[in-house]
């Protein structure tokens, strides 16, 4: 299936968030369309498994905001980072890597994905749903199976979550912009670079990061002013009530076309960090227009 920009408006505002959100796990901590669900191998709510021995009322945190973009139609582009290029959770946004390393696996045996993991990875990507989140993280090899793939896609600063916690993965905003690279960065534009994973591959990635649901289709989107494909990840932590909020993809701004991640924790709200997080996108890719 050829892959298609999607063109809806690219105006967002924050919504009740969607399937994703509403799993198993809204009993011990509000974790919305992120990491959440007793799963097979006995991993209990991602959050609550993280956070310990503290209070939303005792704890004061000051947000903080990284943003990476890369121009994908400059010859000579290099990755911009704006703040501190340290590790954040993933939240949600492992999902990509999830379904990369199930492709990567499934070249590796010859084979296309069946019928039942293609359903998994499109509830996966297009509604952030954990349980079919919870079944691939077991089907590629939990955080081992991830740090063989991401070796391949060239990720260096990417750990995954222990056990079940997929969501508990850290990365950095530069190491998303290397697997966004993985996914995007084909034949045609300048910065296209040797890709482990085949085009059939890359391709359907790109194509289910075009369908996210019409609730979750905020952040790194808000930069753009026709096509985006993304995916987000937004998570309240259990013992601080903070929230992360992240967002990676592809936009299209004027005549370019852009990678762009966006990670950040310690938000007050979800509305303030989805805010915090366009803010920057958009800042990000103005900056990256204006030196091309």
């Amino acid at each position: 299936m050829p892959y298609r920009p999607n063109l809806r408006p690219t105006k967002r505002t924050a919504s009740t968030p969607g399937r994703g959100g509403r799993r198993a796990g809204l009993c011990a901590v509000l974790l919305t369309g992120v990491v959440t669900a007793v799963s097979a191998v006995g991993a209990v709510g991602q959050a609550a498994a993280a956070d310990t021995g503290t209070t939303p009322a005792t704890v004061r945190s000051e947000a903080r905001v990284t943003a990476a973009v890369l121009d994908l139609d400059h010859p000579a582009a290099k990755p911009q980072v704006r703040g501190k290029d340290l590790p954040y959770d993933t939240a949600s946004i492992v999902k990509v890597d999830i379904l990369s390393a199930l492709l990567l696996q499934a070249q590796d045996a010859g084979r296309t994905l069946t019928q039942q993991e293609r359903t998994l990875a499109e509830a996966m990507i297009e509604h952030s749903d954990n349980d079919a989140a919870n079944a691939l993280w077991r089907e590629i090899g939990l955080a081992p199976g991830l740090k063989a793939a991401n070796k391949r896609l060239g990720l260096s600063s990417t750990v995954g979550g222990t056990g079940g916690l997929w969501g508990l993965t850290r990365t950095t905003a530069s190491d998303q912009i290397g697997l966004l690279r993985a996914v995007f960065a084909t034949e045609g534009t300048a910065s296209a670079t040797e890709s482990a994973l085949t085009t059939t591959s890359r391709t359907y990635i790109r194509t289910l990061m075009t369908r996210i649901a019409t609730d979750q289709s905020w952040g790194v989107s808000a930069a753009a002013d026709s096509g985006w494909a993304l995916k987000n990840g937004w998570l309240q932590r259990a013992t601080t009530g903070l929230w992360d909020i992240n967002s990676v993809g592809q936009v299209t701004s004027g005549t370019h076309h852009y990678l762009v991640a966006v990670l950040s924790d310690g938000n007050t709200s979800m509305a303030g960090g989805i805010k915090a997080v366009e803010s920057a996108a958009r800042t990000a890719v103005t900056s990256a227009r204006a030196a091309g």
